[in-house]
């Protein structure tokens, strides 16, 4: 990724679309979009401190799966965060 795109600025149609599947994903599991991006911005700082990651590419889902063995859903998350180099100490 070239430096250029990490600190462009997202256009508002990108923003839209965010915030669109954002919205579309909290519906799902009865969960705001405000707890959503409370959700993925503290996942960020966290693995913020160990490596560099794309948010702009990053996806945090929260979709209801079927538990093993009984027909109840459980809400679970997914988490596809591109690292783009690990600090080393």
């Amino acid at each position: 990724m070239r430096l250029k795109q990490i600190f462009r600025k997202k256009k508002s149609r990108e923003i839209a679309k965010d915030r669109l599947k954002i919205l579309l994903i909290s519906d799902r599991v009865n969960c705001s979009p405000e707890m959503m991006e409370m959700i993925k911005n503290d996942i960020t700082k966290v693995i913020s401190k160990y490596m560099k990651i794309d948010t702009d590419s990053m996806v945090i889902q929260i979709s209801k799966k079927g538990n093993k063995g009984g027909d109840n859903k459980v809400p679970s998350l997914y988490a596809n965060i591109p690292i783009l180099d690990l600090h080393t100490k």
